[in-house]
């Protein structure tokens, strides 16, 4: 089958490797319908991670189980599914406490996981999906294309903007910023409003994306960034600030951000994978009473729930995928994503 390597900074190839195979009686192969290129994947991309070897990438995707091991009881051949972004048992005390991006068994798409084995990256035709039973989340049917892009969120961009809503504790009447005006930021303007927020101030300066986050529900815009951003911020709360900022790109400029738009007392929900040395100013911090609480999203946890509104068009989030391509063109895809020319791409095998 065909699948992507990642061999270093910039180098994104389609190669052809071994077909997978159920090796464990807990495994599934599933075909991929759908994947994608996450902003995550930027970062051994720009060489902000080192890729010591190459390997396989890709931690997006959404298929049919064409094959399912002996004691897997929850998916079977012909079920289409989503795969969150990390593996896990959903068993073990971690996941019982739902946080299963922690679980003792699970492991990372495009690794060799505590089985021994590779798990196939998701960029690819087929993959190996161990612990099946506690990772895959079968949906109703197989989407139409109108629908798919939605559904493809769910593997990890809508539920990791819902994680971040949710560890700032947004509710009825709250006032949010979101720093970040990717994928997984404008998830979280949708998340924001699914969970009653008043007032959402997306920070963007992008025109394309501003765009979409007045469409998932913003009801102000800031271009700016750094203390001007955060005057406007407060100009636009009444001189108070927000009741939850919503970090989604993991530097250390968007840190400081959010904890800057945050109101005293408040909270910042992050999720932006770290890079660039974020950093937390404990001092202010400290003098504020703004807590930082989030994380790498446990989707499993959230799949179900946010699955289920998807295929029902309580939300729409599919139009984080601006730019669709056949696999074979997944550096293109890598390089759209890199100049951003595209907000998410999805891939077709």
């Amino acid at each position: 089958m065909r699948a992507t390597v990642i061999y270093g900074p910039g180098d994104v190839r389609l190669d052809e490797v071994p077909d997978p195979q159920v090796q464990l009686p807990t495994d599934a192969v599933v075909r991929v319908v759908a994947a994608c290129v996450c902003g995550s994947d930027l970062w051994p991309y720009r060489g902000v991670q080192p890729t010591r070897e190459p390997h396989r990438i890709g931690h997006e995707f959404v298929g049919v189980v064409e094959e399912a091991g002996a004691a897997v009881v929850t998916v079977k051949p012909g079920d289409f599914v989503v795969a969150p972004f990390t593996i896990s048992d959903n068993t073990c005390a971690h996941c019982r406490n739902g946080v299963q991006t922690s679980c003792v068994h699970g492991g990372s798409w495009g690794f060799v996981n505590d089985d021994g084995l590779l798990a196939d990256g998701g960029q690819g035709e087929y993959v190996r999906v161990p612990y099946a039973d506690g990772t895959l989340v079968a949906g109703p049917a197989q989407p139409d294309d109108g629908l798919l892009p939605g559904v493809l969120t769910c593997s990890d961009v809508m539920c990791t903007g819902h994680h971040a809503a949710l560890s700032a504790r947004v509710g009825k009447g709250s006032t949010v910023a979101v720093v970040g005006d990717g994928a997984v930021g404008l998830c979280a303007v949708l998340a924001a409003r699914r969970l009653g927020a008043a007032r959402i101030v997306a920070m963007s300066r992008n025109s394309v994306r501003q765009g979409l986050a007045m469409r998932f529900g913003a009801t102000d815009l800031v271009a700016e960034r750094g203390p001007e951003g955060a005057a406007h911020v407060r100009d636009l709360t009444g001189g108070v600030g927000v009741d939850a900022a919503l970090e989604c790109v993991g530097t250390k400029e968007s840190m400081q951000q959010a904890l800057d738009v945050a109101r005293p007392g408040g909270l910042v929900g992050f999720v932006g994978v770290p890079a660039g040395g974020p950093e937390l100013s404990v001092r202010q911090m400290f003098g504020s009473n703004v807590g930082v609480v989030g994380g790498v999203a446990p989707v499993r946890r959230y799949l179900p729930e946010l699955l289920a509104d998807v295929w029902s068009g309580a939300i729409e989030p599919g139009p984080v995928f601006d730019l669709t391509l056949p696999l074979e063109q997944v550096a293109q895809a890598y390089a759209a994503m890199d100049q951003r020319r595209a907000v998410k791409v999805m891939l077709r095998p």
